[in-house]
């Protein structure tokens, strides 16, 4: 199974909530990615590609795992910062 995902990484958790917030609400997700992320990602708007279980650290790859097709998640904590994490796709 592979997964395909963009994030947007902020070292604020209070940050993250608002962006969180935005996104969920019909902001562009692409573009906030570009505007706050952290990650070198950000150039391709937060697009992380695809994925297979245990190329992500865990507490960002479960959040993966339980988000529903192009569903935005609550921040996600993990050792580099709180993730906002759209899932994209997955493959079998």
């Amino acid at each position: 199974m592979q997964f395909r995902a963009s994030h947007i990484l902020v070292k604020d958790k209070a940050l993250a909530q608002k962006i969180a917030i935005e996104a969920k609400q019909g902001g562009n997700f692409a573009m906030l990615a570009r505007k706050y992320s952290t990650c070198p990602s950000k150039s391709k708007g937060g697009d992380l590609g695809w994925f297979s279980p245990g190329q992500m650290v865990p507490p960002f790859e479960n959040a993966v795992k339980k988000l529903s097709h192009n569903r935005i998640s609550d921040p996600v904590k993990t050792q580099f910062g709180y993730h906002i994490i759209k899932k994209t796709g997955i493959k079998e």
